[in-house]
């Protein structure tokens, strides 16, 4: 009986072995190069092997047939071949980077990223608000970053030698038409919106995506928190108001509320500043965020609505009684948003915003109103092909309406006017992502845009290249054609205008590692067509063209640093500026007066453990801005003194959710001039005679209290204020 089985074990066996398949192959990366222990097996099988030193694999199968082959390394995308496994022979795989790994370039000329899902921020969330000489605005946080300039009797954002109106905001990637509240001469005007209510900011100052239009300077983009993490209250006692925050969570949607109310009065008593105030400031704002998931996407509305209202009398060398201001305000915003996956490729982010703002002022004898209706509705598509390509496409509709009546004299007439334009404008924009490899990433855009009031079209193209030259170290360069209507201060006069325009030319430095991060920026930016005017002031008798141009370059320098000191987080900025334009009533090319060549900033944070206590530190400086003396030859010949301030915060935690905050602007008193007032006829020596402008108040002092009831009973708002 033996030999029999023997016969039939070695039977069996031999048909075993004539059954097997061997496969075998060598596995690189793309130089070549040999990869050792690469994962390489059969689909659905435990047949497979690693790759030796050499790259080299081999094992042995009894599948038949057409079967999946895969090869899979960490931080290589996977590789898959399909056929008959006698084919597998000899196979000599080449695996590619994953390009989503963290070690992958970052398009980054010209943006500053503020949240926890870039690659590299240089701010964090919310990040803004705890600069000491911000005042808890963060447009005023900002302009401690590079490429912005100090402006300081404006407020708002005046980036790379473009005036205010250059800059445009977004929340949720949807306009914000009136983003700041309404002020007068000399007196700085804030930003709207609490920045409790976002997590995520990106700062472009230039060469930014052709999704977003009708910016020459640059965009802000506001992203409003996806998902709260908890359910809590914010209490408020400041000492020129208060205010009160709410969230609530539930299984799929939460609600975020905050109200806030402000009144200068009482602060006023204390520390009278250098304006008349018949009304000084009041304010109340509004504001929610309601959030819903769905199965596949998030929906989010987002509301705010506010008001304003104040009078006052200013020093003017030209009236002997000063100049008599009033200004009620009222604004409501509505934003809706949706994002959403349509599929394992393609994903969808649509949305809309409408605006209602009205202005009653009053100077003199004079009285104005205006109401403008404008609307915003956007929908852009995004397909993911692989992750070195993706490709993005979407349309958009501008829709403006605004109205203003104005009663008054002019001389001896008697003056009751209405006007104001309608005007509807339509873009189309795509945009694609090319990832080459870790090293090397292109975006590539263009946008194109028609305005039917002016019956005008445009092509926007858009380019930038980054390239990896180490660990932490990269080089971006960016390119960009901007067009932006005239804003309503011309479009109400008159429509015969086209599209200004610009021309960016972006080269970038960026290193990050630990906690430290350093950017140097040089750019160019060409002006065309440029709005012009030839009377003193914008009005109905005034000869409209686009017969402006200019320039602006300059080099932005940037570094924070939040590791090498224990419990101190620091950054200092620096701007170089050299800028020229002729626009307006500019009777030649000069240098705007918001346009300052040197602007530097500090800001320090720094946590003391014993005292339970952090403590701010900002210092800002701007170069002398030019003005025009008219006892003297020339356009804009002459600059003031350069601009200084030093402020200090203190933020004392009296429990885990209890806070004590102080802080006070320019704690030395640096006696700032903003520029200078001439009288419109010369003295009995054939002198104009002038006076500085000079801000209502040197200083300015903050105390509040703030308490914070939450789920976890030791969230506070340290981080926010």
């Amino acid at each position: 009986m033996k030999p029999i089985i023997y016969f039939a074990l070695f039977f069996c066996s031999s048909l075993t072995l004539w059954g097997q398949t061997t496969i075998t192959g060598t596995v690189t990366n793309i130089k070549g190069q040999p990869i050792f222990g690469a994962n390489v097996f059969l689909e659905g099988t435990y047949d497979g092997a690693s790759t030796d030193d050499k790259g080299h694999y081999s094992f042995t199968t009894i599948e038949t047939g057409d079967q999946l082959l895969t090869v899979s390394m960490l931080s290589f995308e996977p590789f898959s071949y399909y056929g008959d496994v006698t084919t597998m022979q000899n196979l000599k795989v080449k695996l590619r980077e994953d390009v989503n790994s963290l070690e992958t370039v970052v398009l980054s000329a010209g943006t500053f990223e503020a949240s926890d899902n870039s690659k590299v921020s240089v701010l964090k969330p919310l990040d803004v608000v705890t600069t000491a000489s911000a005042l808890g605005d963060f447009v005023g946080a900002l302009q401690t970053l590079p490429g912005t300039t100090t402006v300081a009797e404006d407020g708002r954002l005046f980036v790379r030698g473009g005036d205010a109106t250059e800059t445009q905001i977004f929340i949720d990637g949807i306009r914000v038409f009136t983003p700041y509240t309404p002020t007068t001469n000399n007196i700085p005007t804030r930003g709207r919106y609490s920045p409790f209510l976002f997590d995520g900011i990106t700062f472009s100052t230039g060469g930014y995506s052709a999704e977003y239009g009708e910016a020459l300077s640059s965009v802000l983009l506001l992203n409003t928190i996806d998902e709260p993490n908890q359910n809590k209250t914010d209490i408020s006692i400041m000492s020129v108001g208060g205010g009160v925050g709410l969230t609530r969570k539930w299984e799929r949607s939460s609600l975020s509320i905050n109200t806030s109310y402000i009144n200068l009065a009482p602060y006023l008593a204390f520390y009278p500043d250098r304006n008349d105030w018949e009304k000084p400031f009041e304010s109340f704002a509004g504001e929610a965020v309601y959030r819903y998931k769905t199965n596949n996407g998030l929906f989010k509305l987002y509301t705010a609505l506010d008001g304003s209202n104040f009078e006052l009398t200013q020093d003017d060398i030209n009236l002997e009684d000063g100049l008599d201001f009033g200004l009620k305000n009222t604004n409501f915003y509505l934003n809706t948003s949706y994002t959403g996956v349509l599929s394992d490729t393609w994903s969808i982010r649509s949305g809309g915003s409408y605006t209602l703002a009205r202005n009653q002022i009053a100077v003199m004898s004079n009285d104005i109103d205006a109401t403008e209706n404008s609307a915003h509705v956007k929908l852009r598509l995004k397909k993911r092909f692989d992750n070195r390509f993706k490709l993005s496409f979407g349309v958009e509709q501008f829709i403006t309406d605004f109205d203003e009546a104005f009663l008054g004299s002019f001389g001896a007439e008697t003056i009751d006017a209405t006007y104001g334009y309608r005007s509807s404008i339509s873009a189309a924009f795509a945009e694609t992502d090319l990832i080459f490899s870790k090293q090397l990433a292109l975006k590539a855009g263009v946008r194109a845009q028609y305005t039917d009031l002016m019956t005008s079209f445009t092509l926007a193209p858009r380019l930038s290249l980054a390239y990896k030259t180490g660990a932490h170290s990269q080089l971006s360069v960016a390119y960009g054609d901007f067009y932006q209507n005239p804003v309503s201060d011309y479009l109400k006069f008159s429509t015969n205008f086209e599209p200004q325009q610009t021309n960016h030319y972006i080269a970038n430095y960026q290193f990050s590692d630990n906690g430290r991060i350093f950017r140097a920026e040089a750019f160019l930016k060409t002006y065309d067509k440029l709005v012009t005017f030839d009377t003193e002031f914008a009005g109905f008798d005034s000869n409209f063209a686009n017969d402006g141009d200019g320039y602006a370059r300059g080099i932005d320098l940037f570094y924070r640093d939040n590791t090498t000191i224990k419990n101190m987080d620091y950054w200092v900025s620096y701007s170089y500026l050299d800028s020229e334009r002729q626009y307006l009533n500019f009777p030649q090319q000069a240098t705007p007066s918001f346009a300052n060549r040197h602007n530097i900033s500090v800001v320090a944070k720094y946590f003391v453990t014993n005292w339970k206590s952090q403590i701010g530190f900002s210092y800002q400086h701007g170069s002398g801005r030019s003005f025009t003396n008219p006892n003297r030859p020339g356009f804009l010949q002459e600059q003031t003194k350069s601009f200084n301030s030093i402020s200090l915060n203190w933020a004392y935690l009296i429990s885990a959710q209890k806070i004590l905050y102080a802080s006070v602007n320019n704690v030395l008193g640096f006696n700032n001039i903003n520029g200078y007032q001439y009288a419109n006829t010369p003295n009995s020596g054939g002198t104009f005679d002038r006076r500085a402008l000079t801000p209502a108040a040197d200083q300015f002092f903050f105390v509040g209290f703030f308490w914070t009831i939450s789920d976890d009973k030791t969230s506070n708002q340290l981080d926010n204020l």
